[in-house]
């Protein structure tokens, strides 16, 4: 009663540590799967503001294009104005988030004190521009300064926006790599812990059914061939004498007999 007790203790023990592994197998492989999800999303996301950003300085140079053709050919007012509130709208949606285009708040410093150093210059396109009637008035010399600025500060912050985009990718690549080598540590101790004392069980097993296909095949067959031979020769001989000798050694092979059964049960009794 307490064999059996210990047994299935023992048995319920395993299936605990069975269950924990393919638990933590499962949260591992969730967790990897998140973090992919994740690292394409910020992948996506450094991607679009980068393009948002990089467009800013293609806006700057069609702004002095128009004010050229404002100058010297046909003015088009309407391309202009356009363009001034892109160039307005979008310098602050790459600071302040914008969730129409999918931008997330700036929350890099760096990256801040660079669009810091962008503003004054804005400022100036933007206020020298505004009013179409003093377009006349305006300094191209000045104008043409003012947004060679902006372009080379605005070309710094793309180069800052893709090299902290690359620095994500990095720390998400390690924390994969981690996981990675993590699930491939459980796998080895699955291997060793779990997979090769199952083969060794299964091992035991064949081994018993060996034996126990050895004492049918041979110690017992033998002996039921024994029994049936004494048992027709009882059968017929008419001398008592030899009837009881006879009855003797059917004896003993029926002896011999259960002495192959205990060992056959003691065969499936031994302990893993």
């Amino acid at each position: 009663m307490l064999k059996d007790i210990l047994a299935k203790l023992k048995l319920g023990k395993s299936f605990n540590k069975y269950y924990l592994l393919v638990f933590t197998m499962i949260v591992l492989t969730l967790a990897i799967q998140s973090i992919i999800q994740y690292s394409l999303s910020r992948q996506e996301h450094d991607a679009l503001r980068i393009n948002v950003a990089g467009k800013q300085r293609m806006r700057s140079q069609m702004l002095v294009k128009q004010v050229y053709e404002c100058r010297y050919a046909n003015c088009n007012y309407g391309k202009l104005r356009l363009v001034l509130n892109r160039l307005a709208n979008t310098n602050k949606s790459l600071q302040e988030g914008n969730n129409t285009i999918g931008l997330e708040p700036l929350e890099d410093d760096n990256i801040q004190m660079s669009f810091d150093k962008l503003q004054p210059h804005l400022n100036y396109i933007l206020e020298k521009l505004s009013d179409f009637e003093r377009l006349e008035n305006i300094s191209l010399v000045e104008l043409s300064t003012e947004v060679d600025s902006f372009l080379v500060i605005m070309d710094a912050i793309v180069n800052q926006f893709q090299k902290s985009s690359e620095k994500d990718i990095r720390a998400l690549m390690i924390v994969e790599l981690e996981l990675a080598m993590l699930t491939l540590v459980i796998i080895i101790f699955e291997i060793f812990y779990f997979i090769n004392p199952s083969i060794r069980k299964i091992t035991r097993q064949n081994q018993k059914l060996k034996e126990i296909s050895w004492h049918q095949t041979h110690a017992f067959k033998s002996h039921i061939s024994n029994i049936k031979k004494l048992q027709y020769v009882i059968g017929i001989e008419k001398n008592m004498d030899y009837k009881e000798e006879l009855i003797g050694c059917l004896m003993g092979e029926l002896n011999d007999l259960q002495a192959v059964s205990n060992n056959m049960v003691k065969s499936l009794a031994k302990e893993d």
